[in-house]
């Protein structure tokens, strides 16, 4: 058990072990590339897409110089590709393997001392581009003669094989829990990976419990109880997350995790899988297939917790950023409460009675103002009445209107008589007019009675039964129109002028001329 009490924090902040480049300078704000920055992307790509691969070829052009490095081409029937072994990766003759540490029984001969042009061999590096000449070149970390090369092969072999069934699909792989409290850890209990996973798990995360289920990395057990583990932590469901780790070793050693069941174990694992296979160079069947991989055990565990004291400070931000927003809030609530209060006071009745009171008092006076403008308003009308009274019926001006009157009294009896006269004659002249009109108008519906009752006459069905006509009826009662209505032996009726009679048809005889009309 590894942690402390200072909780869990999110994972914005936190150091990825493998950060993303910056974007390459030499690109023109019309988006072209210089010769520079293309080069330099292509490096990048071929670097993260062939960061370790294995190439089979024959030594040709192999080259020297004194600065320690060696230069040759490896190639075949069709292609040849340029190499580059720096002096740093150049191993001389061992007593030990310093990428894996195993001791030899006597000092083993340094591949360098029999590179040759002709020879055969298997080289592991990554791809690389070198800018000067602008070509790809492999930068070769390990060399081998070409018999140990029949693991490779069959690594690529399987690779593809298992490539092609999804077992390495982005799509399918899950994200690791952050900070996990239950981690089961599938290894060896004995060699260094353990070591150094659980070093570096006691000064990271909160509070974790690591299970162990302790299994061979290499030989032939190796497979079997490496595959048993996988199903028996899942089979448990105690942990969030397996780790799967082995330290570093030649392909030999780490061939246990390139065998198929074990990549099947992995990738119908219900619980996602962290695989730390060996060094940063070595990539394994089971690395590819896992969720996640890791450089090495040490970096399983700096994928699945952080450092505590990157924690502590996650907890300080967030106190501080939780003090800054509670101060914030108490400066708004205190902002709202102060217009509450200043709203409050507004509407309190006693602040509505004041306000009334004032309205009051203004009403009062524009009704005091109103009522004297009235009064002065009336008075002045009075006083313009009675001097205009005082100034009209003076005892002349009666005297002058009463002479007038009895003008207008005699003049009266003649107007009224001319003025009868006058209507007598008019409503004469109007009842002549209206005599001629009267006459006028029922000459003219007489004359328009009798077209109409002509008209009438003539459309009366019955009318032509007056000359000798006749309108026959089939038994349907329907009137005939055409002697294709009939045939011989049906019964008709005909209505005559004065009367109807029965009769039964003989003989139908169409006109010629009218054969084809309907």
């Amino acid at each position: 058990m590894w942690g402390d009490d200072t909780g869990q924090a999110g994972r914005e902040g936190w150091a990825q072990p493998f950060p993303e480049e910056a974007p390459a300078d030499g690109v023109t704000p019309e988006g072209i590339l210089t010769v520079r920055a293309l080069t330099e992307r292509l490096r990048r790509t071929l670097e993260t897409r062939y960061p370790f691969v294995w190439v089979r070829g024959e030594v040709s052009n192999l080259s020297r110089p004194a600065s320690g490095h060696v230069y040759f081409s490896l190639k075949d029937a069709e292609a040849q590709l340029q190499c580059v072994w720096f002096r740093s990766r150049q191993r001389e003759a061992h007593t030990f393997d310093p990428l894996t540490g195993e001791v030899f029984d006597g000092p083993r001969p340094s591949p360098l001392e029999a590179l040759a042009n002709g020879l055969e061999l298997l080289c592991a590096g990554r791809v690389s581009v070198y800018a000067p000449r602008g070509q790809y070149q492999l930068v070769v970390e390990l060399v081998q003669p070409a018999g140990a090369g029949l693991l490779a092969q069959a690594f690529e072999e399987r690779k593809r094989r298992l490539a092609a069934a999804g077992y390495f699909a982005q799509e399918r792989k899950r994200e690791l829990p952050w900070n996990p409290r239950r981690v089961a850890l599938v290894t060896s209990p004995h060699g260094a990976a353990i070591h150094d996973f659980l070093e570096l798990a006691a000064m990271r995360g909160c509070a974790s419990e690591i299970r162990l289920f302790p299994v061979p990395v290499q030989g032939p057990r190796a497979v079997p109880e490496i595959v048993a583990a996988l199903q028996e932590a899942n089979a448990q469901g105690w942990a969030e997350v397996i780790v799967l780790i082995r330290g570093g070793g030649s392909l030999e050693d780490l061939w246990a995790f390139n065998e198929p069941p074990v990549a099947e174990a992995i990738f119908h694992s219900g619980l996602p899988v962290l695989a730390g296979i060996g060094h940063e160079v070595d990539v394994s069947l089971a690395d590819l297939t896992a969720d996640r991989r890791a450089a090495t055990p040490s970096h399983a565990a700096q994928l699945l917790w952080p450092l505590r004291a990157e924690l502590l400070q996650r907890v300080d931000d967030l106190e501080m950023a939780l003090t800054r927003a509670l101060e914030q809030r108490l400066e708004r609530e205190e902002h709202r409460l102060r217009l509450l209060e200043r709203g409050l006071a507004w509407a309190s009745p006693a602040r509505r009675l004041e306000r009334l009171g004032e309205r009051l008092g203004g009403l009062l006076a524009a009704l005091d103002a109103a009522t004297r403008r009235w009064l002065e308003e009336k008075a002045r009308m009075l006083d313009d009445l009675e001097r205009r009274r005082r100034t009209a019926f003076t005892a002349s001006d009666m005297r002058g209107q009463g002479l007038r009157l009895e003008m207008l009294a005699a003049a009266l009896p003649r107007l009224v008589s001319q003025r009868l006269a006058g209507c007598g004659a008019s409503l004469a002249s109007l009842e002549g007019r209206l005599g001629r009109a009267a006459s006028d108008l029922l000459a003219s519906r007489a004359a328009r009675l009798e077209k109409l009752e002509l008209r009438l006459a003539a459309r009366d069905p019955l009318e032509p039964l007056q000359r000798g006509y006749a309108l026959l009826y089939a038994e349907n009662g329907a009137l005939a129109r055409s002697v294709r209505d009939f045939a011989p032996g049906d019964e008709v009726r005909a209505r005559l002028s004065d009367g109807a009679l029965s009769a039964r048809v003989e003989a139908v005889t169409p006109d010629a001329e009218k054969g084809n009309r309907p």
